[in-house]
């Protein structure tokens, strides 16, 4: 019985449902391979992770452009791209920058509130997508910069472990704010979040 309710919830998937889920199946590879790498400090590990979210946009890209194709979209197919991204893009990321060095209870902090604004930005895009299309089956905008965009910063990661310079060689080194460490680099993740919960930025949805 339970067999054949769990193959009728596969058979209600749409095509670009799968390519959802192979967003979040990256996502968490990329979380694996930073496991590694603080295992093993090989840098490939740490590279592989950064691959991986590329690879999880890419297939972020294509689960949109497929379900406008086949004109499959639904509130499912909502809710499994909001979750595939949180991880690809919000916590993968953010695992990243913590192997790649930004470790300290500050760069915590940051991280975290990197993440959560991730979510925050998601679950308002999913209550206000209806009004922001205006009736049409296409929102025109997005309020904030959509959380794909944290790719930008694993690039900018990706660079940094290609130059050696990671953990203690940490581009712009580390700094004591109190008892505690910042890794200036974590910054950036500060300044992502921000902009992904702001409500006057928009940004064309095309």
């Amino acid at each position: 019985m339970k067999q054949g309710k769990h193959l009728s919830m596969i058979r209600g998937f749409h095509l670009a449902d799968w390519f959802t889920l192979a967003n979040a199946s990256c996502g968490v590879g990329a979380l694996f391979a930073v496991m590694s790498y603080l295992q093993s400090q090989d840098v490939r590990h740490l590279l592989f992770a950064c691959a991986l979210v590329l690879l999880a946009f890419i297939f972020d890209v294509f689960d949109g452009r497929v379900a406008r194709w086949r004109q499959q979209t639904s509130l499912l197919g909502r809710e499994l791209d909001s979750l595939a991204d949180v991880i690809s893009f919000g916590v993968a990321p953010a695992i990243i920058a913590y192997g790649a060095g930004m470790d300290g209870l500050w760069d915590h902090v940051i991280l975290i509130y990197f993440v959560a604004c991730g979510v925050s930005r998601l679950a308002r895009y999913n209550i206000t997508a209806e009004t922001l299309s205006s009736g049409s089956d296409k929102v025109r905008y997005f309020e904030g910069t959509p959380i794909p965009s944290s790719l930008l910063l694993v690039v900018v990661i990706a660079v940094a472990a290609v130059n050696g310079a990671i953990g203690n060689q940490l581009w712009f080194g580390v700094t004591h704010i109190g008892p505690w460490q910042l890794h200036p680099l974590v910054l950036m993740f500060a300044v992502s979040g921000s902009l992904m919960i702001s409500r006057t930025l928009h940004i064309p949805k095309f």
